[in-house]
């Protein structure tokens, strides 16, 4: 069955209005969505390759001064463990990724903006970046952070230390889900603050969003995935919303998980379409509302998978939502079963590789052209 609206292969980037992301979004046939998310993965193969790269994410800290509405680690949970790992325990995770070929890693926290955080955050960067030189990879590991928002100072710190990839979701781009998801001191205007910072400093800049969170609509969907393509990201990770029972929205009504999931596979495969050759994480919600939830991440147009190899003893406390998987990724049985699966989709694993977004160097073609 062919899509309901054609997507031109002539520009770096579809030209589909908010109006027809969203009629995409809303395709609900069966035959629809398959055809639909058949037309991802082959764009992804397209212009992406066939590859699937790993990236080792390491939540090192689960201290967070921030108090969003939706998440389990928001300083007001008095309940919650809190912890951080050593320098030496992050630098044990990364090289144990090293190791293993992965490429790249994401050191991820909750939101801290003190000296001490930044000064410790760019320390590690270094050290890792040290110890994971090798023949295979001779500027060490790729280095993704995912910590919330920094002064331009702390993120200069970064870059310079090694770091040339960030992440910052930012949720949603409606002003009024975001004002009613957040507490008044944070503020989306902040937000899309520092992504202008990070891309005016050389990172590879990544964003994301919730899909199917309270009050949440397609239309709001997808004005995030138009926001995608206006601001040019490199790297999209977001997911199906998934409640924290200590968190406020969590008595908020949304649709079922299954309903939740779908509409994230499907979030995925529009932005495919859209945005075509960057990076698109299979993320770790996914999983939670389906054990193969990754997989079909990847079947929908996503190419880059997060293993956790995060310290067991402390994964239980990282929980941002309800359900978290708590499966060791670091067993090679679960891995070879991973790899496995990746394989019956007619894919492989990019092993040794930074695994960057052929976006990259595209951009950087069209900004010396313009020069």
């Amino acid at each position: 069955m062919p899509l309901p609206l054609a997507i031109p292969e002539t520009r770096p980037k579809s030209a589909l209005s908010p109006g027809q992301i969203r009629s995409l979004l809303e395709i609900t046939d069966p035959k629809g969505v398959a055809a639909l998310r058949r037309e991802a993965r082959q764009a992804a193969d397209r212009h992406c390759g066939h590859t699937v790269f790993f990236r080792g994410i390491i939540e090192f800290s689960n201290v967070c001064n921030c108090d969003c509405y939706y998440c389990g680690i928001r300083r007001s949970n008095r309940k919650l463990t809190r912890y951080q790992l050593t320098r030496a325990e992050i630098l044990r995770q990364a090289v144990w990724c090293a190791r293993q070929g992965f490429g790249s890693v994401i050191l991820q926290s909750g939101e801290r903006r003190d000296r001490s955080f930044v000064d410790f955050v760019a320390t590690v960067v270094r050290a890792i970046k040290q110890a994971t030189r090798t023949p295979l990879l001779p500027d060490g590991l790729g280095i993704t952070l995912c910590v919330g928002e920094q002064s331009r100072e702390a993120y200069e710190r970064f870059f310079e230390a090694g770091c040339h990839r960030y992440l910052l979701r930012i949720e949603t781009r409606s002003p009024t889900l975001f004002k009613r998801w957040h507490p008044a001191d944070q503020t989306l205007e902040n937000r899309l603050r520092c992504l202008t910072r990070l891309r005016s400093i050389g990172y590879q800049v990544g964003t994301g969003v919730m899909i199917g969170a309270p009050w949440q609509t397609t239309a709001d969907l997808a004005a995030d995935v138009a926001w995608f393509r206006e601001q040019d990201v490199d790297m999209i990770g977001m997911g199906p919303y998934i409640p924290h029972h200590a968190a406020p929205l969590a008595a908020c009504a949304v649709d079922p998980p299954a309903v939740r999931l779908e509409l994230a596979l499907t979030m995925i495969a529009v932005v495919r379409l859209v945005l075509r050759d960057v990076n698109i994480a299979a993320t770790t919600a996914l999983q939670t509302l389906d054990p193969l939830g990754r997989e079909q991440g990847l079947a929908c147009g996503a190419n880059v998978i997060m293993p956790q190899v995060t310290s067991p003893g402390c994964r239980k406390d990282y929980t941002l939502y309800d359900a978290k998987p708590g499966d060791d990724e670091t067993d090679p049985i679960f891995r070879k079963a991973l790899e496995g699966h990746i394989r019956e989709l007619g894919l492989m694993v990019g092993y040794n590789r930074w695994g960057d977004a052929p976006h990259v160097k595209i951009r950087e073609a069209r900004r010396e052209g313009a020069a």
